[in-house]
């Protein structure tokens, strides 16, 4: 039995605030130029590219279920 799942519209269009992209992209444009980044720096990144994931995976799934 399917159970019905309302998700806001809003979550279409969610993803990560600029500062905090901007931080992620900083952080992999280093280590995409050789320069070694600290433990805490490659946490950080890996956190943060995670959460890009999580976010692009909410978004297309709650379009898909608002095209159904």
């Amino acid at each position: 039995m399917s159970e019905i799942i309302e998700i806001p519209i809003e979550l279409t269009n969610f993803k990560l605030p600029q500062g905090v992209h901007k931080r992620l992209q900083h952080l992999l444009d280093r280590q995409d130029a050789g320069e070694q980044l600290t433990q805490a720096e490659r946490k950080e990144a890996e956190g943060l590219v995670e959460l890009a994931e999580f976010l692009s995976l909410l978004r297309l799934r709650s379009q898909s279920v608002i095209k159904d």
